[in-house]
């Protein structure tokens, strides 16, 4: 087959020893993998039963060859569009909560991605692992990777970071991903069709995809490691947000104390991180762009709502992706329950 150009804002960087060996073994394995269109940069390939853009590949190889997991971390896990920025921004207020004043927050002068890094990103930085390695503990860190990608030793029993996860309504989550797929397509190509995105959305290939496995992986581990995996979703920290920061609080090991609730952190957080606050800040009303020069901190917020599929969505549409998430649960559900029979 043709080989596609690699998209990476990193390619022009001087690579250690073992990142030279692991580019090696990534530029070997990239033409055997199945290939199909991308929603906006370059193709995604299919790999273990999931669909990457040749960075997010690559970025995998390197967590699996170097990424060196400390005890305190944290990982902000998402399928893309599911509230990660909203996530991040909560983790990080209510990890660092007693080292900032709210009427002075990092949050009000940075995107929450400034403060929570992007795994996949960081872990390639300077050529080698050094950059990750160096950053201090608790390590914040976000990513879109499946579960099942990352090694072992970040995800048995023996290893002791932790995940919060967070699903969404896959409709809301479509229709979201379709949107920003469409800001970040280069400007000379025509943008991407909703019916065409919704067939490669509903045949699993998407950015992280198939979206149904991404959730089942997390889902799954939630329930065999409850203290490594937190499960959460879209819809019920929209409804209840601060019963959510508690639990968040609670399964990271730093509950709020009395005193706390007596001075109402909880809705402190539950307000500085609200998307009514974030996205009138004017560091998340400008178009900063990413290191790759892609992404502005403006794109990471459109809505934010529940239920906005139904301004795009046809019924028909809206049932056939309502009947794929039933019978792909149903499936996962059935699955777990023979395993543990």
């Amino acid at each position: 087959m043709e080989t596609s150009k690699v998209f990476s804002p990193f390619e022009n960087l001087e690579l250690d020893e073992g990142y030279q060996k692991t580019y090696k073994n990534f530029d070997e394995l990239l033409p055997t993998l199945p290939p199909r269109k991308g929603w906006w940069l370059d193709q995604l390939f299919q790999y273990q039963g999931f669909w990457l853009s040749s960075f997010a590949l690559r970025a995998n190889m390197l967590v699996n060859d170097h990424f060196k997991p400390r005890p305190t971390d944290i990982f902000v896990a998402t399928s893309p569009k599911c509230g990660t920025t909203w996530l991040r921004a909560l983790v990080f207020s209510i990890v660092n909560r007693n080292s900032f004043d709210f009427s002075d927050h990092p949050l009000s002068k940075n995107n929450p991605r400034e403060l929570v890094l992007f795994l996949e990103g960081a872990i390639y930085s300077d050529g080698s692992s050094s950059f990750i390695d160096g950053l201090p503990s608790p390590r914040l860190l976000s990513t879109h990777l499946p579960f099942s990608l990352f090694p072992k030793r970040m995800t048995d029993d023996s290893s002791d970071c932790r995940f919060v996860y967070i699903c969404r309504d896959p409709k809301d989550v479509f229709i979201s991903k379709w949107h920003f797929a469409n800001k970040l397509r280069a400007k000379e190509l025509p943008p991407i069709m909703l019916e065409e995105a919704f067939d490669s959305f509903c045949e699993g290939v998407s950015h992280y995809g198939p979206f149904w496995d991404h959730v089942l992986g997390y889902w799954k581990a939630s329930l065999e490691s409850p203290k490594k995996v937190l499960f959460l979703k879209y819809e019920d920290v929209k409804k209840q947000p601060a019963d959510c920061v508690r639990k968040v609080a609670g399964f990271l090991g730093v509950p709020f104390s009395p005193e706390e609730e007596n001075k109402e952190i909880v809705e402190e957080i539950v307000k500085l991180c609200s998307f009514e606050n974030m996205s009138n800040l004017e560091v998340n009303k400008n178009d900063t762009k990413d290191s790759a020069n892609l992404i502005g901190n403006s794109d990471f917020f459109r809505k934010g709502e529940v239920g906005d599929w139904a301004n795009h969505l046809s019924p028909q549409m809206a049932e056939t992706l309502d009947q794929i998430t039933e019978q792909k649960l149903k499936a996962g559900i059935k699955q777990q329950m023979d395993q543990q029979n």
